[in-house]
């Protein structure tokens, strides 16, 4: 009887283990699954936002359209760690900077991408991207 009850104890404990263990994975994700390798893009905006967060980090900037309007991107990048190792820190991007993004375009549509190369306001460029050659 007290086997099983162990048991019982222990079961609530892996399962929780387990989770654990698979959330980072199923966060992760490649760029084929999101991003379209056919459709690049290259703004030039002013910084909203800048997540420098795991798994990827986030900067966000809102472009200008041809018609006046002004249209809000969010770019993903690679981690912080990678983009420490290029250079790139936290304060390197300050809201209000006007920057310029090259990358992929979502493939749902909608106003993200993925962010391969920043050119910041001097021209010195930061690679952002998680591949050399997405897709």
């Amino acid at each position: 009887m007290k086997r099983n009850m162990n048991w019982k104890l222990m079961l609530p404990a892996v399962g929780a283990a387990l989770l654990v263990l698979v959330l980072p994975a199923a966060a992760h994700h490649s760029f084929a699954a999101e991003y379209d390798k056919d459709k690049p893009i290259k703004v030039t905006g002013t910084v909203t936002k800048f997540d420098f967060t795991n798994p990827h980090s986030w900067i966000y900037i809102d472009v200008k359209q041809p018609n006046g309007t002004v249209v809000n991107w969010g770019f993903e990048t690679a981690s912080p760690s990678n983009l420490f190792r290029r250079g790139f820190r936290k304060n390197t991007v300050a809201t209000g900077m006007v920057v310029t993004i090259e990358g992929y375009c979502a493939k749902d549509g909608s106003n993200v991408g993925d962010a391969q190369r920043l050119t910041m306001p001097d021209g010195k460029q930061y690679q952002l991207g998680t591949e050399e050659n997405p897709g």
